[in-house]
């Protein structure tokens, strides 16, 4: 299973639209979940509005955090996803079996049952998580606990029993004009180097989600991705 999770100020300002780049991720079967640690005022309004429309087309969802519950949201979040497709899965197959797919349709013991795999299920299955991280300037005072939130996340996905992989990356990246996205940490289970993450990044004003989204998507299938038509939601607004 395998899920891209977006942590973002929104007001995405330079190519392709995030929604259409999460929209092709979703078609790609790849979930995308995001999560806003948003400012106060009109461009607060517009990054959740955006932040919103992302996980819709995403197939994933989206919440508006403060700082200090981002850890516990980005943990949450991971498995409140993977038990969610798990249970849709299950639930095509009792629509093909039954002729429905509601839990609550089932008798009490044979629902219970179906809760019982949906559950150990979610705690087996392989687990793949791209972490996505806006490093535009208006984050740059959020990064400490992005990186606190990194470290539990990692911590809670080796609890799992199933196999279980992170991989971490930023953006805009700071080291090639031609790539928007750069890699901090490449699929692991391990905590090394962790601490060094962020530390060394020239924050810069402009915020790619789109073009970002569309390079994990494609390190995330490992294939190409085609490009869509470009237009971000704020496309003459800089950061």
């Amino acid at each position: 299973m395998k899920q891209i999770l977006l942590i973002t100020d929104g007001c995405s300002n330079v190519g392709v639209s995030p929604v259409i780049a999460a929209a092709q991720a979703h078609a790609e079967g790849v979930v995308v979940n995001v999560i806003g640690v948003i400012d106060h005022g009109e461009l607060g309004v517009l990054g959740s509005e955006e932040i919103r429309e992302i996980a819709d087309a995403g197939g994933g969802m989206s919440r508006i955090v403060d700082s200090s519950q981002l850890s516990q949201t980005v943990q949450m979040m991971t498995r409140k996803t993977v038990s969610s497709t798990i249970q849709q899965a299950v639930g095509k197959e009792m629509q093909s079996i039954l002729g429905h797919g509601h839990l609550e349709q089932l008798p009490p013991q044979q629902r219970a049952e179906v809760v019982q795999v949906i559950d150990a299920m979610s705690e087996t299955t392989s687990l793949r998580v791209a972490l996505l991280i806006d490093a535009s300037a208006s984050m740059k005072p959020k990064l400490a606990a992005v990186r606190e939130a990194i470290h539990d996340l990692l911590l809670s996905l080796r609890a799992r029993s199933g196999k279980s992989e992170l991989a971490v990356f930023h953006f805009p990246s700071t080291k090639s004009r031609d790539q928007e996205l750069e890699m901090d940490l490449n699929w692991t289970n391990q905590l090394a180097n962790l601490d060094k993450m962020f530390y060394k990044i020239n924050m810069k004003g402009t915020t790619p989600t789109g073009p970002a989204l569309l390079q994990t998507l494609q390190f995330v299938t490992d294939k190409p991705i085609s490009q869509p038509a470009e237009g971000g939601m704020l496309s003459d607004y800089v950061v």
